[in-house]
């Protein structure tokens, strides 16, 4: 083969003045073909004239009725090219080689490529979103983390939010998030064609679009559309960032604590790709997206709920249901209706137009995110619970508090100790864990815990404004505030044991005409109830004092400060006329 080099030579030795005779002695060619070469400045390429017809032309009427035929079978169940030379020769009777049969079938497929036009789009028009999947270590190992990427279709300009799902509570909340760093809306929103987006594909681009997602729309004012089926090239421009999520951010594999941590990696990646200039673009990505923003659609001023809505019946154990979880609610909306608000990392649920309950989102499957303040109001009946539910022995409480139960149950009892302990638990449904421990170390002496005093304790706390337990240790340890009490003078009480006995009888005054009746507590109708809300059992009787000390502290006894029924109205506080009735007296006795 006389290659365009040797042409060269040839010529250039025949213009320094070699000879056709000569020419031809050197170069090993005969002296037709030396003329041949003097008179054509490049070797002629070699053309097929005429050709016998193929062996397989007769059978190309079959190949393409193969072909036709595979373009409504599934991807892979068509023919391939051993497969249709198998076929020729088995039921057709060819008779040729294989290569003949697939250099026609790779001359038809070439033919048979989709081709593409160039498309270029306005500045704020066009919004492309697809999910992308990483590798991450967190401390417990590896996992395959979802990462919604929402790009520019103009400016290229990308933002990427990992998230726990793909599902339509997450997609929602990814794209607020889009929104709200974008700092503006476009005017269409691309999708493949995602279920927890579009449940149901109809004809063409027509699509039934999620009710929440409809409803995000709405609220952003963009046009949600979607590519045909298995049409991923129509959004080109996310499917590029997918790949440089993985290839460029997500390498090597990125070492975090949560994803908390995670995304802010993916924020300073998608704020450092700004200052970049891409290939055959002379500006960079973030001075194209300040035109995208120019052109774009501004942010409404109300935020959008990113959330899934669903109606919910609350059951007998305070719970509603909902992603195969239970969640607990307060007791007085059990067995009603309510309305559950799934967020992608917490749940609320919705009694009256008002948030009752408030849970972290769980992704697993039969658990219980359980409220332990939502069965206070129960507890009362059950005080037995206290042991035997998992909501009450997994409470995290500060360790005062066991300290009180064991005092309580060794000073009254395992029973009436419980109930009454029933009773302090109560006070964190109302009450905040610091102010009802402020409560207990303030009403703590010798002999326990007076239960009574700690209930007006902590409303009269709560009634201040209690500014000592906003500094309260969490730990609830030794370092609070010291408090002085002034000890009663107990030698009061033992010369009030000396009185004489004053005798109850109703017409009959121990001191004199102008002083009140003795009470004899042992046989009035008033007696101590045994703690707990739910306890039917009364006390026994207290033996019977013919004075009782105020609640002051002072050693007076009562009947001696009260001169009569005049003085005693005169009196604020417990020395009024409501105190003496609440005692069983009317006014004038």
């Amino acid at each position: 083969m006389v290659t365009v080099d040797h042409y060269a030579r040839i010529r250039l030795a025949h213009r320094d003045g070699m000879s056709i005779r000569e020419l031809a002695r050197l170069f090993h060619h005969s002296r037709s073909k030396i003329r041949e070469i003097l008179a054509t400045p490049e070797p002629k390429r070699y053309q097929r004239l005429n050709s016998p017809p193929s062996i397989l032309e007769p059978f190309q009427v079959t190949i393409d009725s193969i072909l036709l035929g595979d373009e409504q079978a599934p991807r892979k169940q068509r023919h391939t090219a051993a497969k249709v030379f198998r076929r020729l020769r088995q039921e057709y009777g060819y008779s040729g080689g294989y290569d003949r049969v697939r250099l026609y079938l790779r001359r038809q497929r070439q033919q048979q490529r989709e081709v593409f036009i160039p498309l270029d789009h306005e500045p704020g028009q066009r919004l492309e979103c697809d999910f992308g999947h990483i590798a991450v270590d967190f401390p417990d190992g590896r996992r395959q983390v979802a990462v919604l990427i929402v790009t520019w279709s103009w400016s290229n300009c990308p933002f990427a939010i990992a998230l726990p799902t793909e599902r339509t509570e997450a997609i929602l909340h990814g794209m607020t998030e889009g929104f709200a760093f974008f700092g503006c809306v476009p005017r269409q929103v691309w999708w493949d064609n995602p279920k927890t987006v579009a449940p149901q594909l109809l004809m063409g681009r027509s699509r039934q679009i999620h009710q929440r997602y409809q409803a995000l729309a709405s609220h952003y004012r963009f046009d949600p559309l979607f590519c045909l089926v298995r049409r991923p090239q129509e959004k080109p421009r996310v499917e590029g960032r997918v790949q440089f999520l993985q290839q460029e951010w997500a390498t090597p594999v990125p070492q975090v604590k949560d994803l908390a941590e995670l995304n802010a990696y993916l924020r300073d990646c998608c704020l450092r790709e700004r200052s970049r200039t891409q290939q055959g673009q002379t500006e960079s990505i973030g001075d194209r997206f300040a035109r995208e923003q120019a052109a774009a659609l501004d942010l409404p001023e109300q935020a959008f709920d990113p959330c899934i809505v669903r109606p919910a019946k609350v059951d007998k154990y305070q719970t509603v249901h909902f992603d195969r979880n239970r969640y607990s609610v307060p007791r007085s909306h059990a067995f009603g209706t309510v309305t559950i608000k799934a967020y992608v990392d917490h749940i609320e649920v919705v009694a009256d137009g008002a948030v009752v309950a408030r849970h972290p989102r769980s992704y697993g499957q039969h658990e219980q995110m359980l409220e332990p303040l939502h069965y206070l109001a129960s507890l009362g009946r059950r005080p037995a619970a206290l042991d035997h539910a998992n909501v009450f022995r997994d409470w995290q409480l500060p360790p005062l508090f066991a300290q009180v139960r064991k005092s309580l149950e060794q000073r009254l009892g395992p029973q009436s100790g419980t109930r009454q302990f029933v009773r302090i638990l109560q006070l964190l449904a109302e009450h905040p864990v610091a102010r009802v421990v402020r409560a207990l170390e303030l009403n703590h002496s010798e002999r326990g815990y007076d239960v009574e005093a700690v209930l007006r304790c902590v409303r009269r706390l709560a009634e201040n404004g209690d500014p000592a337990t906003s500094s309260l240790p969490a730990e609830h340890g030794p370092a609070l505030p010291n408090v002085q009490v002034i000890m009663p003078n107990l030698r009061q009480f033992d010369e009030l044991l000396t009185l004489p006995e004053i005798h109850d009888e109703r017409n009959e005054l121990a001191v004199g005409k102008s002083q009140p009746q003795a009470l004899t507590p042992a046989n009035h109708a008033c007696r101590v109830r045994e703690a707990g809300t739910g306890g039917g059992q009364w006390q026994s009787d207290l033996r019977a004092i013919s004075a009782a000390f105020d609640r002051t502290g002072g050693g007076v006894p009562r009947q001696q400060r009260l001169g009569g029924a005049h003085q005693a109205s005169s009196l604020p506080g417990p020395q009024g006329p409501g105190y003496l009735r609440f005692l069983g007296h009317a006014d004038g006795e």
